[in-house]
């Protein structure tokens, strides 16, 4: 089955390295199923019945990101709160919707990547930040995967690492 990327990016039209991300993920359909929020629900209430369904047809479920104030987007968060629902994906004996399917998440960072280190000027690693994540991975029974990372978004990007970086993201994902 294909693999989900949640992408939430609330200016999407304005974003470097998430529009470039989507576009390569655009060129396999075959593969990626791309369902972008912020298109989806403008108004920002959340088809909870269709996002479920949604799921259920893919193995693989990542969530794609900037990474705003060392968190995921608003919208991501309403929709995890809203969809990742007790009864369907925790807490009863049909809640295992998500058990087994495997969970990431692909971000980019505006800061570098020796500022997310505990000698860093934010003092904590990315691994850290991304922590709720696996945590709400593990708590629904999802295989958390090593997340995928692009630091440095709101300084001049070269290029060839942006190239490198759609390229390497892929190879990600095809790594599942």
């Amino acid at each position: 089955m294909k693999t989900l990327i949640i992408v939430t990016h609330p200016n999407i039209n304005n974003s470097v390295v998430n529009k470039r991300w989507v576009e390569e993920l655009e060129k396999q359909p075959d593969l990626f199923t791309v369902h972008q929020l912020y298109q989806a629900y403008p108004d920002g209430v959340i088809d909870v019945q269709k996002e479920q369904q949604l799921i259920e047809q893919h193995d693989n479920i990542v969530l794609q990101f900037p990474v705003y104030w060392f968190n995921c987007p608003p919208l991501l968060k309403q929709w995890l709160d809203e969809v990742f629902t007790y009864g369907w994906a925790y807490g009863s004996a049909s809640g295992h919707k998500l058990r087994g399917r495997k969970f990431a998440v692909a971000v980019s960072a505006g800061v570098k990547e020796e500022d997310c280190a505990r000698e860093g000027r934010y003092l904590h690693s990315m691994q850290e930040i991304l922590l709720p994540f696996e945590m709400t991975a593990n708590y629904v029974g999802a295989n958390y995967l090593p997340f995928y990372v692009f630091y440095g978004a709101e300084f001049d990007i070269v290029p060839q690492e942006l190239e490198r970086s759609a390229k390497g993201y892929i190879d990600y994902l095809q790594s599942f």
